[in-house]
């Protein structure tokens, strides 16, 4: 029978602290030490850790770890049933950067009815799409274009402006659209890859009025 070492039991047991500032140390620690051990409790707390920071220092704690470890690891909780163990998974995953993970990148979740989930299937997506499939990437995260407030928005459109030239056909196609929203939103997207300054509030305003007075667009071209 092989016994856990001290440290490592006391790893695992902060993590659980009802302290958040003991479970950020101990994820730290998970870092900075790595051992395969930690790797299920890392991936479970990240599912359910309520602060911002411990979840961040989760996902470092996991970069540390070898890949072959982390990422089986991870791909299942893409198929959790809670939205935050989805989420964290994908903006993991999107941190290691193996592109074996690729495949999991579903339809269904760059298109996840949560928003969070969503955008951190864009991101991740970006991440690892491999040469050759970034206009198919383009085309799915084109029929996202209008969902949701600023901020879901804006990511859509950083997603689309990392995928480079290869998307401006789809999102030019999308100014056309039937929904002014997106149009809009192409509209505006459009303006921040010719103008990465621009802040997307105004792009996104200055689209809404272009579409109100019955414009669409070549902004891109």
């Amino acid at each position: 029978m092989t016994l856990t070492p001290p440290h490592e039991v006391k790893v695992l047991q902060s993590l659980e602290h009802d302290d958040s500032s003991v479970r950020l140390r101990a994820a730290l620690a998970a870092g900075t030490t790595p051992h395969p051990g930690f790797v299920g409790k890392l991936v479970e707390r990240c599912g359910n850790e309520p602060e911002f920071p411990v979840r961040e220092m989760l996902t470092w704690a996991l970069t540390r770890h070898a890949a072959s470890t982390t990422v089986p690891a991870l791909l299942a909780e893409l198929r959790s049933a809670h939205a935050q163990a989805r989420s964290q998974a994908l903006h993991t995953l999107s941190k290691i950067g193996d592109r074996r993970a690729w495949p999991a990148i579903t339809p269904a979740l760059l298109s996840d009815a949560d928003d969070e989930v969503a955008r951190s299937a864009w991101r991740a997506a970006v991440a690892l799409v491999p040469e050759g499939a970034e206009h198919r990437l383009a085309v799915v995260l084109a029929a996202q274009l209008g969902r949701g407030g600023h901020e879901t928005q804006l990511s859509l459109s950083r997603a689309l402006i990392a995928l480079g030239e290869v998307m401006l056909p789809v999102l030019d196609a999308a100014t056309t659209d039937t929904d002014p929203r997106v149009r809009a939103h192409a509209l505006a997207t459009q303006r921040l890859w010719r103008d990465p300054e621009a802040g997307f509030g105004f792009a996104i305003e200055e689209a809404k009025r272009v579409v109100a007075l019955g414009g669409a667009g070549r902004e891109g071209r």
